[in-house]
């Protein structure tokens, strides 16, 4: 009986911490300063914007976006909010949706180690749409960007890996959180207003892994980004919310992941910072892809046989490298992010893995399909997923491999600030948006100091 009684009181005390949670992240957001965030997570959240602004310029005018912006043009309160790379003009909850799907539609943006989830387009699309209809410097909303991409990405650690395991799309459902947080932040309300607004946000999170590979995932990225905008906006005017939204025992940790690791929210808060744990991609396709296509390139940079030759591939990787991409066939550019039996065709076939490799013709080739049909998989749990082994085994019986320890683009290899502009010039390119890429480079190295944070978007918009 006493034995029952601690175990009983030792899990009381357990969902009394628990029980506090949404209130801890809500105070801290509501007292945290730029003077809090240490240098090199200030220049973290610049990078982050810098590979934002690439990706969403190369995405603003692919197909999906054409649609979207075609069905989007026929509701709007008013035209306060560009897009960007677009001439277009809504009001400021349909361009957050718009801008965030243009940043994802490529599969090209940040990954947050280890939860994958890719932070910024749900909170930097909320923020420069507010920022082009209420004042504010270049500082609050760097500081409301950190703040909010820590929210989602704590609230991603909390429910992973079951979360996406389960078929939830891990972007959508924390991101609309981490836009919450962030334009609360920028709001300035306090920590009963953030707490609502992290309640009005899990009214509408949702996402589904079985949209990836269609156009149908741009609309839960975009979502997270409008409605987490909402959900600040209607918190600002005290539209109340649950107290424990986040831990509550209907809550949305304990709904979508059955074990849930609630202290995730919480330990080291404010003294970790999950945007250090933040990486670039070199290319357009799922981030577990990595490490399979830098070893793809190798071995066909140092290739004295065709693909002729091949009698299989063999992937040797962590088992989520074969859950998110044993993707035969594919039918569409957009299918091929996520198929590793694309990637290593297209690879091993053109030594090139960038935007045109990864498009509706690059899918079309038949040869890519075939080749693709020798793909093995051979799972290896004690692998991280920042590696893989790619071995070619030729018809002659012999066998050449490549295993890459680390991506190029991984924390323990990651792009220099100088390849993120690089990729910045190039996506604005292929975009083909005509936006000057290199103002907009350098306004967000100095972004900290710019009196007028609609200084980004004034660049980023099209005439």
């Amino acid at each position: 009986m006493a034995a029952q009684s601690e175990s009983s009181s030792s899990q009381s005390s357990t969902n009394r911490h628990a029980g506090h949670a949404t209130q801890r992240i809500a105070q801290w957001g509501a007292a945290a300063t730029w003077r809090d965030v240490p240098a090199a997570v200030r220049h973290e959240a610049k990078r982050a914007l810098v590979n934002y602004m690439a990706v969403a310029l190369a995405g603003c005018t692919d197909p999906t976006l054409d649609k979207a912006v075609r069905v989007y043009q026929r509701f709007g309160a008013d035209r306060s909010a560009g897009m960007i790379g677009r001439c277009e003009r809504f009001d400021m909850l349909n361009a957050a949706a718009l801008n965030a799907m243009s940043a994802n539609v490529f599969d090209f943006d940040d990954t947050h180690i280890p939860t994958i989830i890719h932070p910024s387009a749900p909170v930097a699309a909320a923020l420069l749409a507010l920022a082009q209809t209420r004042p504010m410097t270049g500082e609050a909303l760097l500081l409301a960007f950190v703040l909010g991409v820590e929210v989602e990405c704590r609230i991603g650690n909390a429910v992973s890996p079951e979360h996406y395991q389960r078929g939830w799309h891990i972007t959508s459902t924390c991101g609309v959180f981490g836009a919450a947080a962030a334009v609360a932040k920028v709001l300035g309300l306090n920590a009963r207003q953030i707490a609502w607004a992290l309640g009005n946000a899990s009214a509408q999170a949702g996402g589904l892994v079985e949209t990836l590979g269609t156009m149908s995932k741009s609309i839960s990225v975009g979502n997270a980004a409008r409605n987490g905008l909402l959900s600040a906006l209607l918190a600002a005017d005290d539209f109340s919310g649950p107290d424990a939204p986040l831990e509550g025992t209907r809550g949305f940790l304990r709904v979508t992941a059955a074990q849930p690791k609630i202290e995730a929210l919480t330990d080291g808060l404010g003294l970790e910072w999950s945007l250090l744990s933040n990486t670039y991609k070199p290319y357009p396709c799922g981030v577990v892809l990595n490490p399979v296509i830098d070893a793809c390139l190798d071995l066909r940079r140092d290739a004295h046989w065709s693909l002729d030759d091949v009698e299989r591939v063999e992937l040797t990787g962590h088992p989520l490298l074969r859950e998110r991409t044993d993707r035969p066939a594919v039918r569409s550019g957009r299918e091929s992010q996520v198929s590793a039996q694309h990637a290593v065709a297209v690879a091993l076939a053109t030594g090139k893995a960038g935007l045109a490799q990864f498009s509706d013709s690059a899918v079309g080739d038949p040869s890519l399909r075939a080749f693709g049909a020798r793909l093995r998989f051979i799972d290896d749990p004690s692998w991280p997923v920042e590696s893989a082994q790619v071995a070619v085994v030729l018809r002659s019986g012999d066998t050449i491999s490549r295993r890459i320890q680390a991506a190029r683009g991984s924390l323990a290899a990651p792009l220099a600030d100088v390849e993120l502009a690089a990729k910045l010039h190039e996506l604005a390119a292929y975009g083909g948006s005509g936006v000057a890429p290199q103002p907009l480079i350098d306004t967000l190295w100095r972004f900290d100091g710019e009196a007028d944070a609609a200084v980004l978007m004034k660049l980023a918009c099209a005439n």
